[in-house]
């Protein structure tokens, strides 16, 4: 079987990655690809980027698979343009991928299906959110309705921090037609998880949970970015609370899609905040995997991922289970000087190295430049290892990072410490202060 893979960044290089590794697979393509995807086993990169050009393609190449990456060809309609050509794509339509290309649609949804979230107001009116800020107060979270690359939430810790969010999205007009309404939410606290499953639009099928970290900086500081590094799984997500996530998210999810006529099939991601009493609530939904989880959570996956998918397209999801690697994968963003404003590109990259039993690095903002490794966007490399506990994950990774340079380079240096900071807390009464968002 040939499959074409759908994107540039890190989480396609680990989806090509996976699915070359499937023995029914002869050769993946991915579209357009980068550094990491050109030299992989198995994988080859292609120019086209155009709906039309890449039907073609899978047609002349009789690629029997298509799997979508990011979230943008999503929203623009690939998914509608490939089955109506007749042709096999794995990923939502357009219609579904409005869970994530518009917040107020996706909060709608979850307040219309009983899904617990923040509460929440609409604004395309700057002064009209002016005055909502002024009778909520702060903190509160200002996040653009439309993609913004992960880069569209300003989680605003006083009043002017979110007046200054609005005016940069509804009136400086900083982030285009994403930032033409806003949707302003309350401030929840607690522990973010990442809960990822593949949906066949009546069954959905778990994968590892995972946790993010968003802030730029070490300690959960600085600005927000698309994700600095990952691991799996979430010590947060117990068996009880995986078990509420499938009941009081996942479920309703789908089975809501489904009532209202839009049949959910592809990745779905559901962003969760879990508070301390153990209350959940969602903080957003995304229509593909996320990047850096996308990462860790492949390196562990055992099971054929070409297989999982089939059962998704032929709507047997629930005929299937997923088999794990039992230890932690923890991924470490390698970023570009300057992100996430404004990252320099055309650093050369140095000390790349081959991958391991345990470890591998994967692309994402990269090219190739003759022979040369280039930065080429905001977030490089990601660097992931296994290991047979968090501490053990993060020592790998962290060895493997110090051989690779390029000016500018920046990362944080203490991915996982939160699943870290709990199993100290366990051992203490005494504990880190929650996060927020």
């Amino acid at each position: 079987m040939k499959i074409l893979v759908i994107g540039s960044g890190g989480r396609e290089h680990a989806l090509a990655w996976k699915l070359a590794q499937s023995p029914r697979v002869f050769k993946v393509f991915v579209a357009p690809g980068n550094a990491g995807t050109a030299a992989g086993d198995g994988i080859s990169n292609i120019p086209h980027t155009s709906t039309s050009a890449l039907i073609d393609f899978v047609k002349a190449e009789g690629v029997g698979l298509t799997v979508v990456g990011p979230e943008a060809p999503l929203a623009d309609g690939v998914v509608d343009a490939f089955t109506a050509a007749g042709l096999r794509i794995f990923g939502p339509t357009q219609r579904g991928a409005q869970l994530e290309s518009s917040k107020d649609f996706a909060k709608n949804f979850m307040v219309r299906h009983g899904i617990p979230t923040a509460a929440y107001a609409t604004f395309s009116d700057a002064l009209s959110a002016h005055d909502y800020i002024e009778a909520q107060g702060a903190p509160i979270v200002i996040k653009a309705d439309g993609l913004a690359a992960g880069k569209g939430v300003v989680v605003a810790l006083t009043s002017a921090e979110a007046h200054a969010a609005v005016d940069m999205m509804l009136v400086d007009n900083r982030m285009g037609a994403a930032g033409a309404r806003v949707v302003i939410e309350e401030c929840l606290e607690g522990e973010e998880a990442s809960f990822i499953v593949l949906a066949d639009g009546r069954h959905a099928l778990p994968l590892a949970s995972s946790q993010d970290h968003k802030r730029l900086l070490d300690a959960d500081r600085g600005p927000n970015t698309g994700g600095m590094g990952a691991y799996s799984p979430a010590p947060v997500v117990t068996p009880a609370v995986h078990a509420r996530v499938m009941r009081e998210v996942i479920d309703p999810a789908i089975a809501g899609m489904r009532a209202d006529g839009i049949p959910y099939t592809g990745f779905l991601y559901a962003g969760l905040m879990i508070g301390r009493s153990g209350e959940l609530k969602v903080l957003e939904f995304n229509c593909r995997m996320g990047d850096p989880e996308t990462e860790p959570i492949l390196m562990r996956l055992k099971s054929d991922l070409v297989t999982l998918i089939e059962h998704a397209l032929d709507q047997t999801l629930d005929s299937v289970d997923a088999e794990w690697d039992p230890r932690v994968a923890l991924s470490v963003v390698l970023a570009a000087e300057g992100y996430p404003e404004n990252p320099r590109k055309g650093d050369r990259i140095e000390g790349l190295p081959d991958a391991g039993d345990d470890y591998h690095v994967f692309h994402a903002g990269t090219a190739l430049d003759a022979e040369q490794v280039v930065v080429t966007g905001g977030r490089v490399l990601c660097v992931t290892a296994l290991g047979h506990n968090v501490r053990t994950a993060q020592k790998r990774a962290y060895e493997i990072v110090e051989r690779i340079r390029f000016d500018g380079m920046q990362y944080r240096h203490d991915i996982g410490h939160r699943a870290l900071n709990a199993r100290a807390k366990r051992a203490s009464p005494v504990g880190p202060p929650p996060a927020a968002r």
